[in-house]
């Protein structure tokens, strides 16, 4: 099993702990918009680490946007492996394509 899918299932997990208990779980109490909101943040704080040029605090911080993302995933009972079949659709398309196939609106 993959690390990403290794934390999902960690994550879905703790979503069932007391919120005292667990991280994971005051998060996903907090509900799916708060867990959007610290995601947007942790993509921002790796967005910065990117611009100044820091591999080892971009690391860091893509991390912590990876577990993020599988918390808000997991909030709104999206599957990781629903994320990774759509990557798979889309591998060997051209990302102009993709984007041009996409319904509108």
């Amino acid at each position: 099993m993959s690390v990403l899918k290794e934390l999902a299932a960690t994550i879905a997990e703790r979503a069932k702990a007391d919120p005292e208990s667990s991280w994971t779980a005051k998060l996903l109490a907090k509900g799916p918009e708060k867990c959007a909101e610290k995601f947007g943040e942790e993509a921002i704080e790796a967005v910065i680490e990117a611009v100044k040029g820091d591999r080892e605090k971009l690391t860091y911080e893509a991390a912590d946007v990876l577990y993020h993302l599988l918390v808000m995933l997991e909030a709104r009972d999206v599957a990781l492996d629903d994320v990774l079949a759509e990557l798979a659709r889309r591998q060997g398309l051209s990302g102009v394509a993709e984007k041009a196939a996409r319904p509108k609106g």
